[in-house]
């Protein structure tokens, strides 16, 4: 950032940092120690709705970066495209390691503006659905625990919580009016 840059209060925008992704298999393992918060086995890339010829070719090639397993591709109700890689709920250095390829891929092939965010699934011991959201644009990560879709209610106490277990795990988004909800994420 230059002096005009700072007399003009004008900040320099967050870059993505994908690699940050490679931190999730260490959070997962604290969060099972020390909360019994496991992996599903399920993640996604989130991005704007994109068809035609240019997508179904990179489709194409993600599945072959995949090893030949064709991620399921999801709408939901906001517009968004999903596409969604299922591993043993145990590998999630390979859920982990596949997600990064999906967003790389999307990203070199010009659809990084349209990248809106990564999820892992997680349960607790009860059942309780949470994600862990990477947004593409900021290079953080945040917690989210929806507890009803239908009334569009959260659990903030545990999302509190998981910030604070994995808060030298994972670099956290430090504003929390960003901590979007995902209602209808995959995963979840």
């Amino acid at each position: 950032m230059g002096l005009f840059d700072a007399l003009l209060g004008r900040t320099k925008q967050v870059q993505p940092n994908l690699d940050a992704l490679f931190s999730l298999p260490g959070a997962a393992l604290t969060l099972e120690a020390a909360a019994e918060i496991r992996p599903t086995g399920v993640g996604a890339v989130c991005f704007r709705e994109a068809e035609g010829g240019p997508f179904a070719r990179l489709k194409d090639e993600i599945t072959a970066l995949l090893g030949g397993s064709e991620p399921e591709e999801v709408r939901d109700d906001y517009g968004y495209t999903w596409l969604v890689v299922r591993r043993p709920a145990d590998d999630v250095p390979s859920l982990v390691t596949d997600l990064h390829a999906v967003n790389s891929t999307l990203e070199s092939a010009g659809f990084g503006p349209s990248l809106l965010c990564s999820t892992i699934g997680l349960r607790g011991e009860s059942g309780q659905p949470l994600a862990l959201v990477y947004l593409y644009k900021r290079g953080t990560f945040y917690p989210f625990a929806p507890v009803d879709a239908a009334t569009q209610r959260r659990d903030s106490a545990l999302e509190i919580q998981v910030r604070a277990l994995l808060v030298g795990d994972l670099p956290f988004e430090p504003d929390v009016t960003r901590w979007f909800p995902v209602w209808g994420a995959p995963g979840l």
